[in-house]
């Protein structure tokens, strides 16, 4: 759930807290939703560790009417075909690959968003409620429930945003099968043999940013719009305290008579320990591309999700549609 949807907002580093305004803004912002003109659907792929791991998401939004709308997204990121060898070696000491089976380790994320707008001019909110469940295999499973809440505001050519994830402290809850579980304990003598935790929790996230659009001859368009990231917790952030962490991102996108766009941005800036107990500060930059005709949207976003000395990056599409085109 951390990852990000849509090809657009990846390649601004997840920098559209302020003016996320479709189909994807139940995701980055709830309060975006209310921009909707009509019914809109977005899908995205994308895969992970030399395609070891796969990403899929499925969004559909719609208004309910001049003031307020609703969405539902879908969320999977999955391995699959995982061997399974706890039960490699048969009881006679014997290696038998005919032992050996397949399975997945699958979480979905299932999110269902409203938006209003509220009384004052350019000032809107939105709620998710978000039930994320997580199976690996016939070894474990839970289930969990979260919820997030969005702000967005809007004067003249400055826009703000602020979303708060897991305001109440997501929780999810795991059920372990005993006979599976003692086959990890069997597997390998003395090791995995305490039982896992339960209870997995997920603490808030705010997320604040500031954006201004420019036109520039009426064909030539700039959007740009800086986020700051806090978590509360230590950790490698840029900014890092016993109490609070922060992380900048800043996105851009140029745009070309509302038909091409380039985008770009740079986040997840991290105090990396090496070896000697320094400290290297690296961080995510990414590019993209984006093509928007008659209520269909096509976007490409290359992120880079390792270290950029060893230059591991991943390639993410995404598709958007305007359902109002079919009726027109």
């Amino acid at each position: 759930m951390n990852i990000g949807v849509d090809a657009a907002a990846l390649a601004m580093s997840g920098a559209v807290t302020a003016t996320t305004n479709d189909v994807n803004s139940g995701y980055w912002n709830p309060a975006g939703l209310v921009h909707l003109e009509d019914n809109a659907l977005a899908l995205m792929h994308s895969s992970y560790f030399a395609n070891i791991a796969n990403y899929n998401y499925l969004s559909f939004a719609m208004p309910l009417d001049d003031r307020s709308a609703v969405g539902i997204s879908i969320i999977r990121f999955g391995v699959d075909d995982i061997l399974d060898t706890t039960k490699l070696i048969d009881q006679q000491g014997n290696i038998n690959y005919d032992r050996i089976n397949l399975f997945s380790a699958v979480d979905y994320g299932v999110t269902f968003s409203y938006a209003r707008k509220l009384p004052i001019p350019g000032l809107n909110y939105g709620v998710n409620a978000k039930i994320i469940r997580r199976i690996i295999g016939d070894f474990a499973s839970s289930w969990g429930f979260g919820l997030d809440f969005g702000v967005q505001f809007e004067t003249q050519q400055w826009k703000f945003g602020l979303m708060a994830r897991d305001i109440t402290t997501t929780f999810n809850s795991w059920a372990f099968d005993d006979d599976r579980l003692q086959d990890i304990q069997n597997a390998i003598p003395g090791q995995n043999q305490e039982e896992p935790e339960a209870t997995e929790l997920t603490l808030p996230k705010l997320q604040l940013g500031v954006a201004r659009q420019f036109i520039f001859d009426y064909d030539y368009s700039l959007k740009a719009e800086f986020d700051l990231i806090m978590r509360f917790e230590q950790n490698n952030d840029l900014i890092s305290t016993s109490l609070l962490s922060i992380n900048p991102a800043l996105g851009f996108e140029f745009g070309y008579i509302d038909l091409v766009y380039l985008r770009g941005g740079v986040g997840n800036f991290q105090n990396e320990l090496q070896f000697d107990n320094s400290k290297k500060l690296s961080f995510q930059p990414n590019l993209g591309v984006g093509f928007k005709y008659k209520g269909i949207a096509i976007d490409y976003a290359i992120t880079d999700i390792g270290d950029q000395s060893v230059a591991l990056y991943s390639n993410v599409f995404s598709l958007q549609i305007d359902l109002g085109l079919f009726r027109r």
